[in-house]
């Protein structure tokens, strides 16, 4: 086997610089997405938390909307 060769006095090794341009996009579309989760999480969650409200009061409604020309006849 072959021994590799080093070489030396070539001075320090430059370091590339990665492009910030795609990295910043790239956090940005995340952070949009998100924040589409955030607004829908929190849509879902006022949903959710009034939804049996929304459908006893509109029972109501449907109840006295049927029952009022019934009641007047």
């Amino acid at each position: 086997m072959a021994e590799k060769e080093y070489e030396y006095g070539l001075g320090v090794p430059m370091v590339v610089f990665p492009s910030m341009a795609v990295i910043e996009a790239q956090v940005e579309d995340m952070r949009y997405r998100g924040q589409l989760i955030a607004r829908n999480q929190k849509l879902e969650s006022g949903v959710g938390a009034t939804g049996v409200i929304g459908v006893t009061i509109g029972f109501i409604i449907v109840l006295l909307v049927t029952l009022l020309p019934v009641l007047k006849v």
